[in-house]
């Protein structure tokens, strides 16, 4: 599966300066249609990402380091804990019970040195989900920060690519049906 991120690598920054390389990988990170798959936050399956057509911030963002790393650029990855019932989403009512007893959940995206300055770089949703009135990060100018899709309920945390497996995310019974549920609604919203 590694062939297929050099492939794609070379495919997003064919005959783009770095600048224009850095903005095209990340605009088809985020381009890849938002679910929850936990079998792809993992370190070693993320990759998987292009067999499924979907993927959560984990993959996406362990996709975009991966990619920002092979085009040379510093990469470290920040965790911000926060709760799927505080979301700025209008849930189905079903859907909104289930967040509300979910634990603590873990958003992941991407620290990347630019110009000697650490910047989030965050490409979890795809242009879709403006139609639930989400925040998505449309056009990043690749030097600037991008904004958090969700509210931080602590501190944001920083890892080296090296700590990745540090990073396990543990899925509880009512977490995977959330998700599950979740997908579903995703899935009609983006039909609408």
């Amino acid at each position: 599966m590694a062939d297929i991120v050099d492939e794609k690598l070379r495919r997003w920054t064919r005959d783009k300066n770095g600048l224009q390389a850095r903005v095209s990988v990340y605009e088809r990170v985020r381009d890849i249609p938002y679910a929850v798959i936990p079998e792809l936050n993992d370190a070693q399956k993320y990759v998987e990402i292009f067999k499924y057509g979907r993927g959560s911030c984990t993959p996406k963002h362990l996709l975009l380091g991966n990619m920002f790393q092979r085009l040379g650029m510093l990469v470290l990855y920040a965790v911000y804990p926060f709760r799927w019932d505080e979301a700025e989403i209008s849930y189905p009512l079903g859907l909104k019970r289930l967040a509300e007893q979910l634990p603590i959940s873990y958003h992941l995206a991407c620290r990347v040195d630019i110009e000697g300055k650490l910047i989030l770089v965050d490409a979890t949703l795809d242009p879709a989900m403006q139609k639930l009135g989400l925040l998505v990060n449309l056009a990043w100018d690749g030097v600037s920060d991008t904004l958090l899709p969700i509210t931080p309920c602590g501190d944001e945390q920083i890892y080296h690519p090296s700590e990745v497996y540090l990073m396990q995310a543990q899925y509880e019974a009512k977490s995977l049906a959330f998700y599950d549920k979740l997908n579903q609604w995703l899935e009609e919203v983006r039909k609408l």
